[in-house]
């Protein structure tokens, strides 16, 4: 019998069963964050090669879209704040990534576009993105995805800002 749960308690340890919350969080907010960091590291590990983090990759496709961007106008689309924006573009502009100029309508406004470079490494990342969207649809369902999308887009849109600060 002893034996028996020796070689039990070995095979267990060698091969532990993933973890998993006995209770999911009650916290709306500490869940999403929860997950949020959990998919920011997958993606990160699958981007490490082109040197960027998903929220600068993030930063970079922002900015492609929208041109040229104002910092305010990132930031909004963002749904960040100037200044979280603004530690985030730092090592993008040290890279040569980006570039900050004063908006030539408003001088108190900057506006950031993408360098030669910035737009190279955004096409190496968008190869590795598109890898980390295929694993991530393959580990949790393409249809679950999908709708996973749409319900965070529903929260981090202003209506929802609005609802919650009226209820």
């Amino acid at each position: 019998m002893l034996v028996a749960l020796i070689c039990f308690l070995t095979t267990a340890m060698k091969n532990p069963q993933p973890q998993t919350p006995a209770i999911p969080s009650p916290c709306n907010g500490a869940a999403l964050r929860k997950a949020g960091r959990r998919v920011s590291q997958l993606y990160d590990e699958v981007l490490a090669p082109s040197g960027l983090l998903l929220s600068q990759h993030s930063i970079l496709v922002h900015i492609d879209r929208a041109g040229e961007p104002t910092m305010g106008d990132l930031a909004r689309d963002m749904v960040l704040d100037r200044s979280a924006l603004s530690h985030n573009l730092k090592p993008l502009e040290r890279d040569g990534l980006v570039a900050l100029a004063i908006d030539p309508h408003d001088r108190r406004s900057r506006r950031i576009t993408l360098t030669a470079a910035g737009r190279k490494k955004l096409a190496q990342s968008k190869a590795l993105w598109v890898q980390a969207q295929l694993r991530f649809e393959a580990a949790y369902g393409v249809q679950k995805a999908a709708n996973l999308r749409k319900l965070l887009g529903e929260i981090y849109a202003d209506d929802f800002s609005a609802a919650f600060a009226a209820a």
